[in-house]
């Protein structure tokens, strides 16, 4: 991922038409999609115009800043660190949405919060196993069901276990359908429903977790998920190798919802907190 703009300015000597082009091809070859990538272009454009820019190499800093500016991470984003809440890890199966649960599990612990884990996603017979796992690799609580009981069950059962233990920390384990659009839904709506009745003053966060080396695939659902979901975050996983680095500027800049961590590897210091200026640095170095 690292690095994967940098070849962006060599090979020109003046700012035309090819450079343009070279531009838009290079950041959507790097997943940074049509439309953001025709929004980057244009708005060079017109800041090479305005400043009457000559030199290709100087275009590079307004390149970053526009990527940058696209990518910023709002104010509160991590609000729900600082108070109790519900953390929803929404995504579909393959995309390392049960180790970012144990990772984030696993960070929150080390920080000396009260985490417990609640394993609702009962649609897939592995994913209740795994989460034990890794909720015994983090050394927090976890709760679970069968397979095909109902997940608002289960998420009852730890909203009663958080309220009574004061747990800082809920993370809830969802089942990913999105071949089946209205049951995801449905399912989550009646989850926030029990929520909004037995926890109603909690904070509440809902994460998308997807496989940034998917590229556009990924990019495709997280439209789908922000269609079934009031969704406040992303988190792109696999970005260490095969990663070309510009889906997380797509997906900010088209969903309109922030990337907040990113994880770059297996251990549990891999899942990090987005930083858009060293990201996008990286992009370019």
């Amino acid at each position: 991922m690292a690095g994967f703009f940098s070849r962006l300015f060599s090979g020109f000597s003046e700012i035309d038409e090819d450079f343009y082009e070279e531009i838009f091809e290079t950041l959507v070859v790097g997943d940074t999609g049509v439309r953001t990538s025709e929004e980057i272009v244009e708005k060079l454009k017109d800041q090479v115009k305005e400043n009457k820019i000559k030199n290709p190499e100087d275009c590079k800093e307004y390149l970053k800043k526009n990527m940058k500016e696209l990518m910023k991470v709002p104010d509160d984003a991590y609000e729900f660190e600082k108070v109790r809440s519900v953390v929803f890890v929404i995504g579909v199966n393959g995309v390392g949405k049960t180790t970012t649960i144990g990772k984030l599990a696993s960070i929150y612990k080390s920080q000396g919060k009260k985490v417990l884990i609640a394993a609702a996603d009962t649609f897939r017979a592995a994913a209740g196993e795994q989460l034990e796992e890794w909720a015994k690799r983090a050394g927090v609580e976890m709760i679970g069901g069968k397979e095909g009981q109902d997940p608002s069950s289960v998420l009852f059962d730890a909203i009663s276990s958080a309220k009574a233990k004061q747990v800082d920390v809920l993370l809830v384990d969802t089942a990913g359908r999105l071949h089946n659009k209205k049951n995801l839904m449905d399912e989550l709506e009646k989850m926030n429903r029990l929520i909004n009745s037995y926890y109603p003053m909690i904070h509440r966060e809902n994460l998308v977790v997807l496989d940034g080396t998917t590229g556009q695939n990924a990019l495709a659902q997280a439209r789908e998920f922000s269609q079934v979901a009031r969704l406040t975050g992303f988190i792109l996983t696999k970005m260490d190798g095969t990663a070309k680095g510009g889906i997380a500027v797509a997906i900010q800049s088209e969903i309109g919802i922030p990337v907040k961590f990113i994880g770059v590897g297996e251990k549990v210091s891999d899942l990090k907190r987005f930083d858009p200026d060293s990201y996008i640095e990286g992009l370019f170095a």
